[in-house]
């Protein structure tokens, strides 16, 4: 087993660990050396073990808060799978377009026609 040498709030620790799992061990470190730092920064110098303690019970209070973030994004995620599922499962919406009756076309038609006709007329008669 490989041992590691990790600085957790300014002291040295050596720790084994599983071959291969050096890098993880280090991440995990720094993370709780990053704790330990803001601790000796905000109180100052303390015990060992109580920096370590109290280090470690502010990773464990971001990691309840992300644990908790997770649940939450987990149950929005089932239910919108579930409503996802439903739409899928619903028979397909009738879609009508309105179709505009020939004889209101034609109406209509008829009415440019004329307007046309009248605006040539007017335009002829203010020559």
């Amino acid at each position: 087993m490989p041992e590691v040498d990790i600085e957790i709030g300014g002291r040295v620790f050596q720790v084994t660990c599983q071959t291969g799992e050096e890098h993880f061990l280090q991440y995990a470190a720094k993370l709780l050396d990053n704790e330990a730092s803001t601790l000796a920064e905000q109180i100052g110098r303390i015990p060992e073990a109580r920096m370590l303690l109290m280090a470690g019970l502010m990773l464990a209070d971001k990691t309840a808060g992300l644990e908790e973030q997770v649940r939450e994004a987990g149950k929005r995620l089932e239910a919108q799978a579930a409503e996802l599922a439903a739409l899928k499962a619903a028979p397909p919406q009738k879609v009508e377009v309105p179709v505009i009756p020939s004889a209101v076309t034609d109406s209509l038609a008829e009415l440019a026609a004329r307007a046309e006709a009248l605006a040539d007329r007017v335009d002829s008669s203010a020559a």
